[in-house]
């Protein structure tokens, strides 16, 4: 029996390129997104002027948020973590208020928590930047909590915000190139 085997040569010797990711260029912003994530219509935030979401899983996703803004630097909000209180609703919002006990970990009385992994600022283009990591758990025990990434800066009166997310089994499991690719692919342009 003879079984043949045919392998793929590239024969031309062009280098192949990278089609994990498209670059996405909004209204004084851009972007590399996932080439498997698809456009959301869905709108969560404020401002949102984009959302694209996996295919497969829409907790995997990458939303850009384009507000006023009365700052001329991302800096004038203080600092990362200051920022990050000043727009907590990106975060979610514990919406039971009772009593409970939960077997979570929680605090008594909560069904949700944030943790800030990382925080940064840097200068990129002239423009000044925060990086936030936060580490989000809540009760419903999904996910075992979401991995958001936050970029933001200011630019001629507005503020920009990429925020990029998976949940933590599927940001184990494959989910945390695309999201931090995309996340620190974010720029104004």
């Amino acid at each position: 029996m003879v079984i043949l085997i045919y392998v793929a040569a590239n024969v031309f010797g062009k280098p192949k390129t990278n089609t994990d990711f498209l670059p996405y260029n909004g209204d004084g912003f851009k972007l590399n997104i996932p080439s498997k994530w698809n456009p959301s219509k869905e709108v969560e935030y404020p401002g949102q002027v984009l959302r694209y979401e996996d295919n497969f899983d829409s907790t995997s996703n990458v939303a850009v948020m384009v507000t006023p803004t009365d700052k001329k630097s991302i800096a004038d909000y203080g600092s990362p973590e200051e920022f990050l209180s000043k727009v907590d609703y990106l975060l979610g919002k514990q919406a039971y208020f009772g009593n409970t006990d939960s077997e979570g970990g929680f605090d008594s009385g909560a069904v949700a928590a944030a943790n800030i992994l990382e925080s940064s600022a840097s200068k990129s283009g002239g423009k000044d930047y925060y990086y936030l990591s936060v580490l989000t758990r809540t009760a419903d025990g999904d996910e075992g909590g979401k991995h958001q990434l936050i970029i933001a800066s200011v630019d001629n009166g507005k503020l920009y915000i990429c925020k990029a997310q998976a949940g933590d089994k599927r940001w184990f499991k494959g989910a945390r190139r695309f999201v931090e690719s995309a996340a620190s692919s974010f720029s104004l342009a």
